[in-house]
């Protein structure tokens, strides 16, 4: 007989009364309602509110007016990458800006030193912010996404009391006051003076030989591009464009690079004709240049001709980031009685740290072309950039002779040479109109804003 088991107790009925699990719930809510309250309170007493994914006060919040609530006089401001227009902005006190984002991405508008922000306003949002609090005086405004002020996303704002003029007894001032002395101050500028200077004609070694040995070095380097504003440059030699390399028909060269950027390089001369052990391009002719290696390019000069040398490596970067030159070979023929005073590349760029800019400065910074009246001057285009760019020159034809170093056999006469990626055209110029010339892309966007003329716009100067 087996032992007595001991007795199973019986099971525990717990009962939910639905009148205690309804009391929960609703003090569950009470409880959240009472926190949103708090929320909604602090909001009201100026502390913080989260609006657009952003933490604003509520007297920011509170000075930004809804699109429909916008004033007709509202001062308008345009926000697009990377620049307001206008750049500076005139009002009175009480003012209201009317803030829109004509660009592609997002941006905002701050005044700095103030709580006054725009939410983050998405492409084609539009919003007003109030100028109540602020006393007059002389403000900078920014873009607070990260990198966009980095990226001269800045501005000023004049905000002057009721009936304050610029001067005793003048007119009170304008925006179209402000406009035109900022473009005047930019014009007046020019040529403006920056560190470094690219493209200048580098003498080679002559080896026993007669071979032509040019040396470069492939590093990164502050580099102005204008006036207080400098970036990281990759370059030869430490300039942008590299130095240019010139010469003869028949000539043995050399070219030996050095690298010492963070990343492989290679050096593919455009427009060239070369072995193809020479070509340049890592994995097809050659073995990628590593970072504390040197390599050495051998050829024998073929031309006449107007190539170019850049990097064949990670070249969306290193290219527009500078890693350019030109490389000339021989004599570009010319007209019958044509005596050529002068030979300048200019090479244009339109991306990467260096932007729009022609031979490596950007206006005012850019260098003018100066000539007496009646010298003929010969002038490369050399587009190293990712957009055509129509080149115009004022008061003057530009004979085009060559295009990508070929002589034409059929020269012709035109004011705007459209020169687009990988391309180079030679024109003669007859400086035969006295004064100061502009010259520049006409693609506007490239040369010229509210805050006057900029990037791809020198001068021809004929005395």
């Amino acid at each position: 007989m087996d032992a007595a088991q001991p007795p199973i107790p019986a099971p525990r009925v717990v009962e939910i009364s639905f009148p205690r699990l309804a009391t929960t719930l609703f003090a569950f809510l009470a409880l959240l309602l009472s926190v949103g309250a708090l929320v909604v309170a602090a909001n009201k007493d100026g502390t913080k509110a989260v609006q657009n994914g952003s933490v604003e006060s509520a007297s920011a919040t509170s000075a930004v007016l809804d699109a429909k609530a916008i004033p007709a006089g509202a001062s308008p401001v345009s926000l697009k990458e990377f620049a307001f227009d206008p750049k500076m902005v005139m009002a009175t006190t009480g003012g209201v800006l009317r803030v829109a984002n004509d660009g592609a991405i997002q941006h905002t508008l701050s005044i700095e030193g103030t709580n006054l922000v725009t939410p983050t306003l998405d492409p084609s949002n539009v919003v007003g912010l109030s100028l109540a609090s602020l006393a007059p005086g002389n403000y900078t405004f920014a873009c607070t996404i990260p990198g966009h002020k980095a990226a001269g996303m800045t501005g000023e704002l004049m905000v002057m009391a009721d009936g304050e003029t610029h001067a005793a007894g003048a007119a009170p001032v304008t925006n179209a006051d402000a406009m035109d002395a900022e473009m005047a101050a930019r014009t007046k500028a020019f040529p403006a003076k920056t560190a470094g200077l690219g493209g200048q004609l580098l003498p080679p070694t002559v080896l026993a030989d007669g071979t032509k040995q040019f040396d470069l070095t492939a590093k990164i380097v502050d580099w102005e591009v204008e006036p207080g504003k400098t970036v990281k440059a990759w370059t030869y030699n430490g300039v942008v464009p590299g130095p240019t390399l010139k010469v003869d028909i028949g000539d043995k060269v050399k070219i030996v690079i050095k690298n010492e950027l963070p990343e492989s390089t290679s050096i593919h001369f455009h427009g060239l004709k070369t072995p193809n052990g020479m070509d340049g391009v890592p994995d097809i002719t050659q073995t990628p240049v590593k970072p504390g290696t040197s390599f050495t390019y051998a050829f024998t000069a073929q031309g006449p001709a107007v190539g170019m040398y850049h990097s064949h490596q990670d070249a969306v970067t290193q290219v527009p980031n500078g890693l350019a030159g030109a490389f000339l070979i021989g004599q570009q023929p010319v007209p019958a009685g044509v005596k050529v005073t002068q030979v300048l590349p200019m090479m244009l760029n339109d991306a990467g740290t260096i932007g729009l800019t022609l031979n490596g400065k950007s206006f005012p910074a850019t260098a003018p072309v100066v000539a007496k009246l009646g010298d003929y001057v010969m002038v490369h285009y050399l587009n190293e950039g990712v957009m055509a760019h129509p080149m115009h020159l004022h008061g003057m034809v530009q004979k085009v002779i060559a295009k990508d170093g070929i002589p034409l056999a059929q020269p012709y006469e035109a004011d705007t040479i459209l020169v687009a990626p990988g391309e180079r055209y030679t024109v003669l110029i007859h400086a035969d109109a006295p004064g100061v010339w502009a010259w520049h892309c006409h693609i506007l966007t490239h040369a010229e804003s509210a805050q006057g003329m900029f990037g791809m716009v020198t001068a021809m100067i004929v005395k």
